[in-house]
């Protein structure tokens, strides 16, 4: 049997441990929790599973509805605002679910606003009027709808502007118009794009914390935190975990089935640039209501509303404590995307190097940590290194009769881990797409010169990938920025960062004084999100 090269065993050992915290709480599945688990099924885990089951329902709708729709007009249809929109629309995606729910609370409350400005036109007072409740199910659908409706906008965007030209004629040609052609023709053959965007938007909902503990709907990561903190009961808390993974692989093996069983293919390969249908008169103005209304309460409102309350605030709020959970955030955010970028493109070459079947299997395992919620990742990472913890302080003390104390459980290094598990397939997923445009010969041409594996990937792939890199670097950074429940869990004693820092201001009810923090996440967010608009409007192929 012919041994494995270092670099393979190398790239199996790194992916293998990046995926020990979805092993972990996989693992739990077999351990008793005892009183915990009975209590929890007894009086609370109904709840989980039916809010989470609405919650999902309430997205899976909206976000496709929004869009499908958007990504329709702003690519096949020509109508005033138009290019504005195709990129402004994906802006609600730098904006975190919790932070537009702390937003809408505060403009949507009896003292917010709105209300104040109802009862001062109309002359009511407390229980004169109806108003929607926003903390509830259908409060926090909306608002997760808000800022996820872009995944599905996006890749069903993309797969509308990768559609031949050719199919669309024959449409045309059989007298079907806009609508007609996007319901028989362009529709089905988005279906696997919109089915993958609607089950990233759909494992978004899942893995929320911050807008459905704000809201106070019981969910499976709500259940999590509640477990762990309140009952103490890391068993239990690792069960819930493992229920809500087997949510997140169901809908990966739907994604998957409805890719395999589509029954409706491109047939020609030929493009050419889009002649859309210019809408007229009412239409267009329909149109133009419909992209204006979705940009406006995904990001326009709360931006303004982000923006009124930090100025309001500003002298009180941004001091030296604030630069120091500024640059908190920076330096965490700086060191998980420079580490998961060295990762992503050490176990992307290592498995375009070596492509058999151990080391894809592991490079897949190591990948899946997306689809896991923070709150499995934190629940997963701090299992393990809490025993080693304790494993190595217990040596200590035996030996030495010292106590090391917490080294890797209560330090910065279990929160970075935490995040390469969770975050690490955002850029290994680009650098996989980057090293797939370089073709095998560039490889067999640095052989021919005498050049070593890692010599060609440094002078000839990495040269070659460094718009890719960018992209991944900067995905990862306000991925990390954003994140919230695993940083809640596993941050040091006393340590904020911005998003930590709002959801403790807002769960106070202060929210104008968590505006800045909410603010400076919101502005960073911004950057990759027109740098994938940027990308995606050029994917589209024109022939000469």
């Amino acid at each position: 049997m012919k041994p494995f090269p270092p670099l393979a065993i190398g790239v199996f050992a790194v992916a293998l441990t990046l995926a020990l915290p979805v092993l972990v709480v996989l693992g739990f599945v077999f351990v008793p929790a005892g009183e915990v688990w009975q209590h929890l099924a007894a009086t609370v885990l109904q709840d989980y599973v039916k809010n989470s089951l609405l919650l999902m329902l309430g997205v899976a709708i909206g976000t496709l509805l929004i869009g499908v729709t958007a990504a329709w007009l702003t690519t096949m249809c020509q109508f005033p605002g138009r290019g504005i929109f195709e990129w402004a629309l994906l802006l609600p995606l730098a904006i975190p679910a919790y932070i537009i729910a702390y937003t809408y609370t505060g403009m949507l409350d009896f003292s917010g606003p709105v209300q104040s400005a109802l009862r001062d036109w109309f002359g009511w007072g407390f229980g004169d009027y109806w108003f929607p409740e926003i903390r509830s199910v259908e409060g926090a659908a909306i608002m997760l709808t808000l800022v996820l409706y872009p995944y599905v906008y996006l890749l069903t965007r993309a797969a509308f502007l990768s559609q031949s030209i050719c199919v669309l004629d024959v449409s045309r040609s059989m007298g079907n118009g806009p609508w007609r052609t996007f319901g028989l023709v362009a529709l089905p053959l988005a279906r696997p794009a919109i089915i993958a965007g609607l089950s990233l938007a759909l494992m978004e909902t899942l893995a929320d914390f911050g807008t459905v503990q704000y809201f106070g709907v019981a969910t499976f990561t709500t259940g999590i935190f509640r477990t762990w903190f309140g009952l103490g009961s890391a068993e239990a808390a690792a069960q819930l975990a493992a229920m809500l993974m087997a949510f997140v692989f169901a809908l990966m093996v739907l994604e998957r089935y409805s890719r395999r069983s589509a029954r409706y293919h491109h047939t020609s390969r030929r493009h050419q640039d889009l002649r859309r249908y210019r809408l007229h008169g009412w239409a267009a103005l329909l149109a133009f209501g419909f992209c204006s209304g979705v940009l406006l309460l995904g990001f326009l409102l709360p931006g303004l509303q982000l923006l009124s309350w930090t100025l309001t605030v500003a002298d009180e709020v941004i001091d030296a404590r604030f630069l120091q959970m500024v640059w908190n955030s920076l330096k965490l955010a700086g060191i998980a995307s420079v580490l998961a970028l060295l990762l992503a493109v050490l176990l992307g070459y290592g498995q375009r190097l070596y492509p058999n079947r151990p080391v894809r299997f592991m490079v897949r395992m190591a990948g899946m940590g997306y689809a896991v919620p923070g709150a499995v990742i934190a629940i997963g990472v701090i299992i393990p290194f809490a025993w080693l913890d304790n494993s190595i302080d217990t040596w200590a003390r035996d030996n030495f009769d010292y106590s090391t104390g917490l080294i890797l459980s209560g330090t910065l290094v279990a929160l970075v881990f935490a995040y390469l598990t969770r975050f690490l397939a955002v850029s290994l997923q680009t650098v996989e797409a980057g090293l797939g445009k370089v073709t095998p010969s560039m490889d067999e041409a640095g052989r021919s010169f005498g050049f070593r594996s890692l010599t060609i990937l440094h002078r000839i792939h990495i040269p070659m990938l460094k718009g890719s890199l960018l992209t991944a670097l900067l995905l990862v950074f306000v991925d990390v920025l954003k994140e919230l429940p695993a940083t809640l869990i596993l941050r040091p004693f006393n340590y904020n960062t911005l998003a930590v820092r709002a959801y403790e201001l807002a769960s106070d009810e202060r929210l104008a004084e968590a505006a800045p923090s909410a603010l400076a996440i919101v502005a960073v967010g911004v950057i990759p999100v027109i740098l994938l608009s940027w990308t995606i409007t050029r994917s589209r192929k024109v022939a000469e």
